[in-house]
């Protein structure tokens, strides 16, 4: 990167903790300055926010609600007011509940569509809008990507948490259409991990055993995740495809979701 440049800018949604903040900073690693998105966990996106700043020198605090249209399209606006460019939005925020074909309801599809599917298109959206607006300015050879959370049990479906599935199925189909409306000025690329980390649901004796359950005899880590996000984004070639990173737990076929399985441990 030439001298003179700033260094690139990246929106991370929900990198307050967990994988977002895993992905957050090793993006700050890899010299990119952090827009740190969060919504409820404020305390923690303050550390991701320092965390990143201490390695790359500049990051910053964004509030919003992902499921308000109105927020979603404020908040990259917001991000360039505070940075002067924005060049990558990876979108890892996820509403993540339980319904199944009994207890499905309209109201739960559209709670997990908004944020799982709705945020991350419009954030793509404005993303090429601004990047158009640098290209009309002269920035000829400015160019962007989105990176978009999936998950690897759409290429291994089960039962469990249909509402989810459905948002994450139509974020993957967004992919390949966003690929496409949005060229050369904006790449799409999706990252579907594996079970990656633990949750209430599961005791560290099931987690450590779930895990082990692929091909490779272990699923993704929050570093595999996170170093297949930064390669999405510093690859110039790859567009409207995801790169999963499980394992190889795609390949076997699981009845239940990991967080409803009881191995045994």
């Amino acid at each position: 990167m030439p001298h003179n440049q700033p260094a690139p800018v990246v929106l991370v949604t929900g990198a307050a903790k967990r994988l977002g903040r895993e992905i957050a900073t090793a993006l700050a690693a890899g010299g990119w300055r952090v827009a740190v998105h969060y919504r409820s966990s404020e305390q923690d996106a303050i550390e991701t926010v320092a965390a990143c700043a201490s390695i790359q020198g500049d990051s910053a605090l964004f509030y919003g609600d992902l499921s308000d249209e109105i927020a979603v399209k404020g908040l990259l606006p917001l991000v360039v007011e505070r940075f002067g460019q924005v060049d990558a939005v990876v979108n890892s925020a996820s509403t993540f509940e339980h319904d199944t074909a009994a207890t499905f309801s309209l109201a739960s599809l559209e709670k997990h569509l908004r944020s799982n599917t709705g945020a991350p298109i419009l954030l793509a959206q404005a993303l090429h809008t601004h990047l158009a607006s640098r290209n009309a300015r002269g920035e000829s050879a400015v160019r962007g990507a989105v990176v978009n959370l999936l998950d690897q049990k759409l290429w291994n479906q089960n039962p469990d948490f249909l509402s989810y599935t459905l948002s994450k199925a139509a974020l993957e189909a967004a992919n390949t259409m966003l690929a496409m409306a949005l060229a050369p000025l904006v790449r799409v690329v999706g990252v579907a991990p594996g079970l990656t980390l633990t949750s209430h649901l599961l005791s560290d004796a099931q987690f450590e055993a779930l895990h082990k359950l692929s091909p490779l005899g272990r699923s993704s880590t929050p570093a595999d995740v996170a170093a297949t996000v930064k390669f999405a984004l510093d690859n110039q070639s790859i567009t409207g495809t995801t790169l999963l990173v499980d394992g190889g737990q795609h390949l076997m076929k699981f009845e239940r979701d990991f967080s409803l399985m009881a191995p045994n441990t």
